[in-house]
């Protein structure tokens, strides 16, 4: 596995030289300014998508591809309705903004998303994570989050986060779960709590990480 590993990363470089990583052209097409191909720095950097809906950067260890799927993108319950979420604008660079999901006070919590991994580099082992913050005043979360992740053959990683001993006003991340790029089709996502019956707030979305495991 480790020789494998070594195979992948090294025709990755090979690859990356001559200014493209796995994909790159295709998941570039959407991308909200011009690419300089000419040298890897803007890849490395980070080449938002989709109007900042996603975030497409070249991870410098393995030269793995790494995507970032903003609350924008996801799919959250009730997240049109003001009455339940609020969708404040943060500084993710000096100069692009996005829309990060903040709960005003909800009781059925759901945010699903998905991603499809030919977008990701064959051969590598991936992580997912939520990228979250906790601002006061926040209340409800004495009962744990359900946190899932499917992979396109139908195996499921299942945990629970307790949220109660998390920092506030700081963001965070929670594990959604691991897998190995070698098949096709989507990774689907979910964060959600809607058994305990507790009224929530003070929870603030920005979205998915999926990058390679270091």
């Amino acid at each position: 596995m480790l020789l494998l590993y070594k195979i992948v990363v090294h025709q990755l470089k090979i690859n990356m030289g001559s200014g493209l990583s796995h994909s790159c052209d295709t998941i570039v097409k959407d991308a909200d300014t011009v690419i300089d191909k000419s040298s890897n720095d803007q890849l490395f950097a980070g080449v938002f998508l989709n109007k900042n809906r996603q975030k497409y950067w070249v991870d410098k260890r393995s030269y793995g591809n790494c995507l970032l799927v903003f609350a924008r993108d996801l799919s959250i319950t009730w997240g049109d309705d003001a009455r339940y979420w609020h969708w404040p604008c943060v500084k993710e660079t000096s100069e692009v903004s996005v829309d990060v999901a903040e709960i005003l006070n909800v009781c059925w919590l759901e945010v699903h998303g998905k991603f499809d991994m030919a977008k990701l580099t064959p051969g590598l082992k991936y992580e997912v994570v939520f990228v979250v913050m906790l601002k006061d005043p926040a209340y409800g979360w004495e009962v744990p989050i359900n946190i899932r992740l499917v992979l396109p053959d139908g195996n499921k990683q299942e945990r629970k986060e307790n949220l109660t001993e998390k920092p506030r006003s700081n963001w965070f991340e929670i594990m959604v779960g691991e897998f190995t790029v070698n098949k096709e089709g989507c990774v689907e996502f979910s964060l959600y709590e809607y058994e305990g019956g507790a009224w929530k707030r003070g929870l603030l979305v920005k979205g998915a990480a999926i990058r390679p495991k270091n």
